[in-house]
């Protein structure tokens, strides 16, 4: 492998940001100061002028593989990430089949190991009949990122609403649990009040159908069923300012049982945005009114909500075509997360301190994952050089998801794309470039995450 020192660049970590040379060797950060010689063989990349990040830990992605790869696949969606800066991911169990049991998900992790860019884990799915199979994980809790609990509301045969099998996995878990929180019931009447009207149902009748009250109810419950067994509960893509009451800015992350992500889609549109982007931003828990968003945003910086993901889920051209009703949801976005970050942070929103903690520390910090998340010494090395200066735009040629398109190609309906004000130059993961200006290295795969559990 071999061995890399980026010269005099901003290496923004925990909090500062210091200019600095970095040596990269046997997939370690081996050494992080003012000035370093080094003597042997190395590949040097000056930095002036650009940024060091760690790479981000997405928590919540959907890549497909297996039984749904018309839309995407492990290696193409983490191709995608490493792209836009995005160094691991934790997968979800909604596949073909879903990931219900160890030897499923342990399919899904050979998978990732002979084709995944990036570093990958998986969660393991539950409903109302596996909560043994799913529990079994207790004994690989330093293999497997955590549980996932539909609770309330799927698609599929993913959804867990027994109150029994409930307080079982709140009980008896070791893990993490994540939760997608919408009230099935909820949902059912407001669908049925909806259809009844006689209207043709578009995508901006999506937040009043999969409304806050749906949201609220199913995450309160969710806190409850922690407070009540001590569970390490971890509420998914957070869309309403109702919520926000149910998390604490009072306690060190590293001290929290219960914790809450934002996705970027969530802190970007609003249902204004339905009338240009339509069924392309139908997502699940719906994109809601311009009031939530800001009230996201407040959450984010004063660290109720601790984490940002993208809850990435591609679908095919034609299932985003069909009319509402039938069009899937869901929206591909592991690409261009950390370049819309890095857009607000050009708009004065968010410092880049503050998306580096939310991106990369906070997820492993939240995941106790192991040796990653931060530019330390001894650490793996997944890095990330960003050019605040090289503006990027969508457009059909650069989007590598293999659904081929993306909310961002057309922003007002007349065929604009999102220009982005900032590129990610270079992606080294475990030590190894995997690109660089826009060259690939795909010889060396990424790595199962390891957790301090």
């Amino acid at each position: 492998m071999q061995t890399f020192l980026i010269r005099n660049i901003n290496v923004v970590n925990e909090g500062k940001t210091v200019a600095a040379d970095v040596l990269i060797r046997d997939e370690k950060i081996e050494k992080i100061a003012g000035a370093i010689t080094f003597n042997g063989s190395t590949t040097e990349i000056n930095g002036e002028g650009k940024y060091l990040l760690p790479g981000v830990i997405d928590d919540q992605v959907h890549f497909r593989e297996p039984g749904l790869t018309h839309k995407a696949t492990i290696y193409t969606e983490s191709k995608a990430a490493v792209a836009g800066g995005v160094t691991s991911f934790m997968e979800m169990p909604n596949t073909v089949p879903p990931a219900f049991t160890l030897e499923l998900l342990e399919e899904k992790y050979e998978t990732a190991r002979q084709t995944s860019l990036a570093n990958y884990s998986f969660f393991i799915g539950t409903n109302n009949q596996n909560a043994a199979d799913a529990l079994a994980a207790n004994a690989y809790k330093d293999r497997i990122c955590g549980i996932k609990a539909f609770m309330g509301s799927s698609t599929g045969n993913l959804l867990v609403d027994n109150p029994l099998v409930l307080e079982k996995l709140f009980a008896e878990s070791e893990m993490l649990i994540a939760t997608h929180c919408e009230d099935e019931r909820i949902i059912k009447a407001n669908m049925q009040a909806a259809v009844e009207s006689g209207r043709t149902l578009t995508a901006a009748d999506h937040p009043v159908i999969r409304n806050a009250e749906a949201c609220f109810e199913s995450s309160f419950y969710a806190v409850q069923l922690a407070k009540k067994h001590g569970s390490r509960l971890h509420i998914l893509h957070i869309s309403t300012e109702k919520e926000l009451q149910l998390f604490t800015n009072m306690l060190p992350l590293k001290d929290k049982r219960i914790t809450a992500e934002v996705c970027v889609h969530h802190l970007h549109f609003t249902a204004a945005d339905y009338t240009v982007q339509g069924n392309f931003i139908k997502c699940n828990p719906a994109i809601k009114a311009p009031h939530n968003r800001e009230a996201l945003w407040n959450a984010l910086l004063d660290d109720r909500l601790d984490v940002i993901a993208t809850d990435h889920a591609p679908h095919t051209l034609a299932e985003k075509q069909e009319p509402y009703l039938k069009a899937h949801a869901g929206v591909p976005l592991v690409q261009h997360s950390l370049p819309l970050m890095l857009y607000y942070v050009k708009q004065g929103r968010i410092s880049l301190e503050k998306v580096v903690q939310k991106m990369s520390h906070a997820v492993a910090d939240c995941f106790q994952v192991k040796n990653r998340g931060y530019i330390r010494e001894g650490y793996q090395a997944d890095l990330v050089i960003a050019d605040m200066q090289a503006p990027l735009a969508v457009k059909k040629e650069n989007i590598l998801y293999k659904c081929g398109w993306s909310p961002f190609e057309d922003i007002d309906g007349k065929g604009t794309p999102f220009e982005f004000p900032a590129s990610i130059t270079h992606t080294f993961i475990n030590g190894n470039l995997v690109y660089g200006k826009g060259q690939w290295n795909e010889s060396v795969k990424g790595q199962r995450l390891l957790f301090d559990r």
